[in-house]
């Protein structure tokens, strides 16, 4: 790692998972045309359009949330309606690939970020308005596992379409990329 200012703690692994997410985001939507990109196989109601575009914004979301942890004395952190979001914000007309991109920057950005923290501060936290005390390591345990989550759903709508591909997720034991 060049970054000479990374620290090594017990969230190492997990850091390296979060940061792994862009990567496999990409490998995910590779070779999807615009049209299989809006279009609705199931399962669930999104399209791959829309479950990328809330992917980045949910992305967006708990990087300014743990940023606020990290910098911020117990914080405010506000809830959000993905339903109202996807709804509201144009999902539909994401560019998958320009969300994509933009999910990778944002998660080696915030990555860099969390490589700098102490063990003590991943046990700083914020107050969830609907979950109340969160601490950096749980948001970070979650946004990492947000997107392992979402993929079991675009894995299952590629094959829907005939465009199936090995599914690749990212390691919760190993903490890198593995096909699953």
């Amino acid at each position: 790692m060049s970054d000479t200012h990374a620290k090594q703690t017990r969230s190492a692994p997990l850091i390296e998972r979060y940061a792994s997410g862009g990567p496999i985001l990409m490998y995910a939507v590779s070779g999807l045309t615009h049209e299989q990109g809006l279009a609705h196989p199931g399962p669930g109601d999104w399209s791959v359009a829309q479950l990328v575009a809330h992917l980045l914004d949910a992305d967006l979301v708990y990087a300014d949330r743990m940023k606020r942890v990290i910098a911020e004395d117990d914080p405010p952190l506000q809830a959000f309606d993905e339903n109202a979001w996807a709804a509201r914000l144009g999902y539909e007309e994401t560019s998958v690939e320009e969300a994509v991109s933009q999910l990778a920057a944002n998660r080696r950005r915030i990555a860099a970020i969390l490589r700098r923290c102490s063990d003590a501060d991943f046990a700083r936290s914020g107050r969830h308005s609907e979950a109340g005390k969160v601490t950096l390591a749980g948001l970070l345990a979650t946004v990492t596992n947000h997107v392992d989550h979402h993929l079991r759903f675009l894995y299952a709508k590629r094959a829907n379409l005939g465009v199936a591909l090995p599914p690749r997720y990212a390691s919760e034991a190993l903490g890198t990329a593995v096909e699953g």
